[in-house]
């Protein structure tokens, strides 16, 4: 799945590159936003991201360009594919300053769109399997840094404003929200419930009710994610076969 972000003041423009989108032979969930500051406040999760530098919203003090510095200052953040879309051709070489994968010229051709697309989805898979196994998880509690192999945990716990990860050799505790870690992890976490994110990589079986990790434990499945669920799951299966 790759979580797609359309930023543009521009309704007609935000219609149109979604059709676009929805035209690729790629599973997307799309997000529009109108104003910069609308999209930076959700930018945590977005894989690939069309930006209008000339954001014309006058009570928002960001443009398209100040957005792309303030998404590329965030260090913590995984960084999404940026493809600039712009009625002018004069910002080239400042989308290229913040790191800009394409520059797209207004009105979009679909040709060229879609090539840019295939190969956006390309640079983000790639990304993806580079940090299979070894990425980790950043945890800051008690003013101590700790950084959590994922494939050490087997599912994370939301309780009281805070998360429990659930770990090989026990349990680690620390303030975050997991909403935040589902859009982040979503390559090889799923919410099967409001309370638990779980490891696909762990999951030795599962019924309509609960799912079963390799360690014994069970955990409870919500019956409105049932369906949802076994997709991903056997998406993540035959990703991982190689299909």
């Amino acid at each position: 799945m790759i979580r797609t972000a359309i930023c543009d003041d521009e309704a007609d423009t935000r219609a149109y590159l979604s059709s676009l989108i929805r035209a690729q032979p790629y599973p997307c969930e799309i997000m529009e936003y109108a104003s910069a500051s609308d999209c930076l406040a959700d930018i945590q999760g977005i894989n690939l991201l069309f930006l209008d530098i000339e954001l014309n919203t006058p009570e928002d003090r960001l443009d398209g360009m100040a957005l792309a510095q303030r998404i590329r200052e965030q260090p913590s953040l995984t960084q999404p594919v940026i493809v600039f879309v712009t009625g002018h051709d004069r910002y080239v070489f400042d989308a290229f300053d913040v790191g800009a994968f394409q520059y797209l010229l207004k009105p979009v051709d679909e040709k060229k769109f879609s090539q840019v697309f295939a190969r956006a989805a390309e640079q983000i898979q790639t990304g993806r399997e580079k940090s299979q196994g070894s990425r980790t998880l950043l945890l800051q509690a008690a003013g101590v840094s700790r950084a959590v192999p994922l494939d050490s945990i087997y599912y994370m716990e939301s309780s009281d404003h805070k998360v429990v990860l659930h770990v090989k050799d026990g349990k680690l505790t620390y303030y975050a929200k997991i909403g935040d870690l589902e859009a982040e992890l979503q390559d090889r976490f799923y919410r099967i419930h409001k309370g638990y994110l779980v490891n696909l990589s762990y999951v030795s079986g599962y019924s309509k009710t609960q799912v079963t990790l390799t360690n014994g434990e069970k955990l409870l499945l919500s019956k409105y994610k049932y369906q949802d669920f076994v997709k991903a799951y056997l998406r993540f299966l035959k990703k991982g076969a190689g299909l």
